[in-house]
């Protein structure tokens, strides 16, 4: 979903399609070593976007804690290496808003990492991601001076739009709630259970806003980045702004499918953590915002959904 997103952006920007060198999971297994390797050595990039992940929601997380630790550190660590071993200078990390403390002051800033106790749903993920951060950062302190290598992450918060994973049970909260109410609305289905209480707040972001800061974050002179961030302190928050409960996400996702039956809320389900708001005021000042809102932003997500995934009635994300 981001990558594609981020491809979107750079050839809004006058990228030619030659110039952009893609891979899906199918032609490049990035927790392969030896695959990452060979193929930096074919196409000898000069800049990164580093967006692959094994992501999913709270079911997800749950289930599969080895698979995602280990899958998003071995991501990382080789696709990382392997850009200082062929020479680039320029790569742009994607984190994730879960790598904050359960309990992080709201907003949460830059400066809260690694302050206190993470969500234990997502901990084997959030660990993952901050290990991205310090790798980037640790190249950047022995190899900026010598080699020229600067290396830059970025943090978005929850993301959703075109691509995105509509799983039954892997997927984020709005790809599931758009394939829920779907479903709910084909099958005439007088009510849809959501996990949870529905009191935790959310911020969602669309995703090709995120393309559009990573791309600008990717831009930034030098100077300019350093005079914003630190060297063990280098990430950058990208956010909405505002943040909804999953109530008021779940109404509203049901209002853009045309769902008009009962919402009921599983509060044996876990909630996750209470509120994550981002503190984006850093990256306002170095010239980014967000154009699009939540409403119009799940307008074009369900579009996508109707036009890519809702066949029959299996709508898994092609692999």
């Amino acid at each position: 979903m981001v990558g594609s997103a981020i491809v979107r952006a750079l050839r809004a920007q006058g990228h030619a399609p030659q110039d952009l060198v893609t891979a899906t999971h199918a032609e490049l297994d990035l927790t392969n070593q030896q695959a990452v390797n060979a193929f930096f050595g074919q196409h000898r990039p000069t800049q990164v976007y580093l967006a692959a992940a094994r992501v999913g929601g709270i079911h997800a997380n749950n289930t599969y804690p080895a698979d995602f630790i280990y899958d998003n550190l071995m991501i990382q660590a080789n696709v990382i290496q392997a850009a200082f071993a062929h020479g680039v200078r320029k790569l742009l990390f994607l984190g994730s808003s879960c790598i904050y403390p359960r309990l992080a002051a709201q907003p949460m800033r830059e400066d809260a990492l690694l302050t206190g106790t993470l969500e234990a749903t997502n901990e084997p993920y959030a660990i993952a991601k901050i290990a991205g951060i310090k790798l980037c950062e640790s190249y950047n302190r022995q190899y900026a001076a010598s080699h020229g290598v600067d290396y830059r992450s970025v943090m978005p918060t929850n993301l959703y739009g075109p691509g995105d994973n509509y799983h039954p049970e892997n997927s984020h909260v709005l790809p599931a709630l758009i394939r829920r109410f779907h479903e709910a609305q084909r099958d005439g289905l007088p009510q849809v259970t959501v996990w949870g209480s529905g009191t935790p707040r959310r911020e969602f972001l669309y995703v090709d806003d995120m393309a559009s800061a990573s791309v600008h974050v990717m831009n930034l002179p030098a100077a300019v980045y350093q005079q914003h961030t630190q060297p063990m302190l280098s990430h950058i928050n990208v956010g909405w702004g505002d943040d909804v409960t999953i109530a008021e996400a779940a109404r509203t996702v049901a209002q853009v499918v045309g769902y008009t039956g009962q919402i009921v809320f599983d509060t044996q389900k876990p909630d996750g953590t209470p509120r994550k708001l981002m503190d984006s005021q850093r990256l306002r000042a170095l010239g980014w915002t967000p154009q699009v809102g939540l409403a119009q932003g799940l307008q074009r997500a369900y579009q996508d959904f109707l036009a890519n995934y809702a066949t029959g009635t299996d709508s898994k994300r092609p692999t």
